[in-house]
C-alpha cells in the first residue's frame, strides 16, 4: 500500500483524533460527521485530547458551523472530560 492512498476507517460513535495532525483535523471531522449522519448515528464522541486545546478548538469550530449538528458539549470526566466532545446530530 502506498502512503498517500486513503485509509478506510470504520464509522462508529467514537472518533479519536490523536493520530491526526492539526492541519488534517478539519477535513477529517467534516468527513466523519457526513458519514456518521449518513449511517444514522445520532450521538458521537470526538476525542481530541487535552493538550493545549488546538484540536479541540478546530473540532468545535467545525461543529458550530455544521448543519448536521444539533448540539455539542464537553464530555463528562468519565468519558474524557475536556479531552473529548459529545455531539448530537440532527
Amino acid at each position: 500500500m502506498e502512503f498517500d492512498e486513503p485509509v478506510s476507517i470504520p464509522i462508529t460513535g467514537e472518533f479519536d483524533l490523536h493520530t491526526f495532525a492539526p492541519r488534517d483535523v478539519k477535513a477529517a471531522v467534516e468527513a466523519y460527521l457526513e458519514q456518521a449522519s449518513a449511517i444514522g448515528l445520532k450521538a458521537l464522541r470526538i476525542v481530541h485530547g487535552k493538550g493545549i486545546g488546538v484540536q479541540r478548538e478546530i473540532v468545535r469550530s467545525v461543529l458550530s458551523h455544521s448543519p448536521l449538528v444539533a448540539g455539542f458539549r464537553t464530555a463528562p470526566e468519565d468519558a474524557g472530560g475536556w479531552g473529548a466532545t459529545l455531539v448530537d446530530l440532527k
